[in-house]
């Protein structure tokens, strides 16, 4: 049986209009998602390297737990089972930037433990022997030249986040990829739609490598 199709370019740029009004969602739930997440990643990071127990087992349980679990679960969890422990609904925005911030979070947390770590012992001796106190020589010496050679980690970091965004159609945030699903439900144009949804999370995406290797060429990241 002989079966022809052809791609229609015209239902294609018609989803256009429509697919960009779920692209300041992706936007906001990824980048407000990482914004969170970076804060928790220093914290969880510098802690998870701490010589007390106490502080650092707790940040390794949390590392590891949202490290080794699906994105797609953690989310679903805080919008159909966490409600159900503080007797309230969360709104699916809410949810879903509060899952890429514990999500990015995790991975954060070790690109700042690793990059804290990867600073010379002796610098920091350089510094307490200048008169400098050890939070000083942390703040002043250390971090600057950690967060440095954390920035093309964090990168590629939150072009994970971006694309992780897709998944949160399942609890109907009004994303990309369900803005996408909403208008094939009407138009029964599938391929044409998702070409377009896989260009736009393709044209962010290199926008932000783009910047990365920008920052990179004039010597703003790496050593």
């Amino acid at each position: 049986m002989d079966v022809t199709f052809q791609f229609d370019w015209q239902a294609a740029i018609a989803s256009i209009p429509y697919l960009l009004e779920g692209i300041p969602w992706t936007l906001l739930i990824s980048f407000g998602g990482l914004a969170i997440g970076f804060i928790i990643g220093i914290v969880f990071g510098l802690l998870r390297i701490n010589p007390i127990r106490l502080l650092r087992w707790p940040a390794i349980a949390y590392i590891e737990i949202f490290r080794g679990t699906p994105v797609l679960v953690q989310v679903l969890f805080i919008f159909y089972g966490l409600p159900q422990v503080i007797g309230g609904p969360i709104n699916a925005l809410t949810a879903g930037i509060a899952a890429i911030a514990l999500n990015s979070g995790a991975y954060i947390s070790e690109i700042v433990r690793g990059g804290v770590q990867s600073i010379e012992k002796g610098q920091r001796e350089a510094g307490l022997s200048l008169g400098l106190s050890r939070t000083q020589a942390f703040r002043y010496i250390i971090w600057p030249q950690a967060l440095r050679r954390m920035i093309p980690a964090l990168g590629n970091q939150g072009i994970v986040s971006i694309k992780d965004t897709s998944l949160f159609s399942v609890i109907g945030v009004g994303e990309l990829v369900r803005q996408g699903q909403i208008y094939i439900a009407t138009t029964f144009t599938a391929l044409e739609v998702y070409f377009m949804v896989a260009l736009m999370y393709l044209a962010i995406t290199l926008s932000l490598s783009f910047a990365l290797r920008l920052l990179e060429r004039r010597g703003l990241v790496g050593q």
